[in-house]
């Protein structure tokens, strides 16, 4: 414990990222939540990133849970989508109410081991850490964002 940051540019989001999900491998976080309007500005075609997830999500009883307000955008991400195919198993993705939509966060949330939140994505501005306290807030505001959203995404082979 104790890993804390302050995102300040691009490279810093997605270098938090990365730490987060290395940090959900190596201490064996059972699940993660991630959040974001579209996910237009998170690397999800990153090889290296997306090898990390699976890393993850090939540890037992693993569950991803990805909230959008536009789920359907997540289908341009080829890397992405393909290995969303290999693991829908694991891998679930809802879609925000019309009303949470504008109040969806930027948020990654492996559960009580880190946290990486975009507080202005317009200039890049966050938190990335392990404090206990923001990651049970994180956890109960993801909730109930999720306790109201509807599955999305329902993925089909070859696009059918």
């Amino acid at each position: 414990m104790g890993w804390s940051t302050a995102l300040d540019t691009r490279r810093s989001f997605v270098d938090a990222l990365h730490e987060a999900l290395r940090l959900a491998l190596s201490q064996r976080c059972r699940r993660m939540v991630w959040a974001d309007a579209d996910f237009a500005d998170w690397p999800l075609d990153d090889a290296a990133l997306l090898q990390t997830l699976v890393d993850w999500l090939r540890l037992p009883q693993r569950q991803l849970q990805l909230l959008a307000a536009e789920p359907e955008r997540l289908r341009q991400r080829a890397r992405f989508m393909a290995t969303y195919g290999l693991w829908t198993h694991a891998i679930t993705v809802a879609e925000a109410t019309d009303e949470d939509a504008p109040l969806l966060p930027c948020l990654l949330l492996a559960e009580g081991v880190a946290r990486v939140e975009l507080l202005d994505k317009a200039h890049w501005r966050g938190q990335a850490g392990d404090d206990p306290l923001a990651l049970r807030r994180a956890r109960e505001r993801l909730d109930a964002l999720l306790q109201r959203s509807t599955p999305a995404l329902p993925y089909t082979p070859l696009g059918l």
